[in-house]
């Protein structure tokens, strides 16, 4: 039987990171699953999920731990869940863009957490207004909606926060 192991990682980002994790990973057998990564300020990052033998869980564990030689923190989730996440969810997309300032992203969160609306994927930017350069904030969020979410209701509530804030906020059912 097979088992998800779930980890995340951190170092300086330079070349060969993903070669390194990738080989200590297929060291093992284990599968690549999916993952989502990315470089910020001179770091790079990474969340992932491999699937490995039941027997071989221990070795892939001890192997991802072992990165730590080559400068990669590693920090692994030691709960054995063999879900594969393919349960099917109703979700929501969002996109917002205004002008940057403090508290956006705490009030939107708030405001779907407030709904208990989980959010699966969030990406922001700060790009340059096209005409002035000011500072633009930029960010999709991706969110599985609860049974019953009451959509409109949730739009409302994010218009008076993009009102409040002078952002745009829209929403879309995924």
């Amino acid at each position: 039987m097979n088992t998800s192991v779930v980890f995340t990682f951190i170092s300086k980002d330079r070349p060969g990171l993903v070669e390194l994790v990738s080989s200590a990973i297929a060291s093992v057998g284990g599968s690549w699953q999916e993952s989502r990564m990315t470089q910020l300020a001179g770091q790079f990052a990474g969340i992932g999920r491999v699937n490995v033998a039941g027997d071989q869980r221990d070795a892939l564990i001890s192997a991802l731990r072992a990165l730590s030689a080559d400068g990669i923190q590693v920090t692994i989730d030691d709960s054995a869940n063999t879900s594969d996440g393919s349960a099917e969810q109703h979700g929501c997309q969002l996109h917002i863009l205004g002008n940057d300032r403090p508290g956006i992203v705490r009030e939107v969160s708030r405001a779907l957490k407030d709904r208990q609306i989980n959010v699966t994927e969030l990406s922001s930017n700060i790009t340059s207004a096209p005409m002035s350069g000011e500072a633009l904030f930029d960010a999709h969020v991706k969110a599985d909606l609860p049974a019953g979410c009451d959509l409109d209701e949730l739009n409302d509530a994010l218009e008076e926060i993009a009102e409040q804030l002078s952002v745009d906020i829209d929403i879309e059912r995924a």
